[in-house]
């Protein structure tokens, strides 16, 4: 398994699992549950924040929040 944080522009994943419970519920309240597609659109400039599509709509992350998914190629 990746992190989120690892993945490339253009890349769509499956989320797994999460490493931090404490951010679990802020996440799971975005739309990024176990399970779920997600499709890395956009990063900035200087790398942070991620821009992705989950759920059907878009969402932008730090990346130390994307570095507590773990993705599985889709």
């Amino acid at each position: 398994m990746k992190r989120l944080s690892d993945i490339k522009v253009g890349q769509l994943v499956v989320i797994k699992s999460f490493e931090n419970n404490e951010i679990f519920l802020k996440l799971m309240e975005m739309g990024c549950v176990p399970g779920e597609y997600i499709r890395i659109e956009q990063v900035a400039p200087l790398g942070d924040p991620i821009a992705i599509t989950v759920s059907g709509y878009n969402l932008s992350l730090r990346l130390d929040e994307a570095q507590n998914i773990f993705v599985e190629e889709a």
